[in-house]
């Protein structure tokens, strides 16, 4: 099994659990980006987290190609 799935058989998990306790999906992915962030900031450094969290925030459109690729 991939990370990637593992990571999506938990995140489904959460999302499930949060609605069957009568929370919002939103609520549960600041809860887990919050963990993430922790968890990054215990090995690696704040400018590092930083840059990372910017990376994906700046190429979250699913409709944009990233910078370096190609046609």
């Amino acid at each position: 099994m991939s990370t990637t799935e593992i990571a999506q058989r938990h995140f489904a998990a959460a999302l499930a659990d949060a609605e069957s306790e009568g929370q919002g999906a939103d609520a549960v992915c600041r809860a887990l980006l919050s963990l993430v962030v922790a968890k990054y900031l215990e090995s690696r450094p704040l400018a590092d987290v930083q840059s990372e969290l910017r990376f994906v925030a700046d190429n979250c459109d699913p409709d944009t190609d990233f910078m370096f690729m190609r046609p």
